[in-house]
């Protein structure tokens, strides 16, 4: 993706539904149906990068059934099948206090309550009961449980700075 803005994954073309064109969605947005009011979409695969405005669609049984501009058969649609959509982060709406997207703490740095540093966050997992921060330096890589007031202590989106209180030798 081009430029210094930053994007954030918010779904994939899991499926085609009928003969028309429609696609199977998976959407990471809640409630799912959300991920209509963030356009434009980014569609990314291993073939490239375009850029769609205009998709719509519906939720069906446990998916989202969706239909995008120019996609009008089902050769077309099955040729979509495992792109990603990405939207601009500046897209999204400001989060509410105390929560924070993703992509908003990729990449900032992870100290302890003491000052030692950890490495930065490279990414994190969805665990079921609680996200997972990934958090990498030179030698080794930690899993630091996202828990506010419990592991961490604070986070500082301006000064790309997580404080956690977690033993560097675990």
């Amino acid at each position: 993706m081009s430029g210094s803005e930053k994007f954030v994954l918010l779904g994939k073309v899991v499926g085609v539904h009928g003969v028309r064109g429609e696609l199977k969605l998976e959407s990471y947005t809640e409630p799912r149906t959300q991920i209509f009011r963030y356009m434009p979409w980014r569609m990314r695969s291993a073939a490239g990068e375009t850029v769609v405005e205009g998709g719509r669609g519906r939720a069906q049984g446990k998916g989202i059934v969706a239909e995008l501009p120019g996609v009008t058969d089902r050769d077309a649609a099955a040729a979509l099948v495992g792109t990603e959509i990405w939207v601009a982060r500046s897209a999204l709406p400001k989060a509410a206090p105390g929560e924070y997207y993703w992509a908003d703490l990729e990449g900032l740095e992870v100290v302890t309550v003491e000052g030692r540093a950890l490495g930065r966050v490279s990414h994190l997992i969805a665990t079921g009961s609680n996200d997972v921060l990934v958090v990498r330096d030179a030698e080794r890589e930690r899993l630091i449980p996202f828990l506010p007031g419990r592991f961490v202590t604070a986070v500082d989106l301006d000064g790309g700075l997580i404080t956690v209180d977690w033993d560097p030798e675990f």
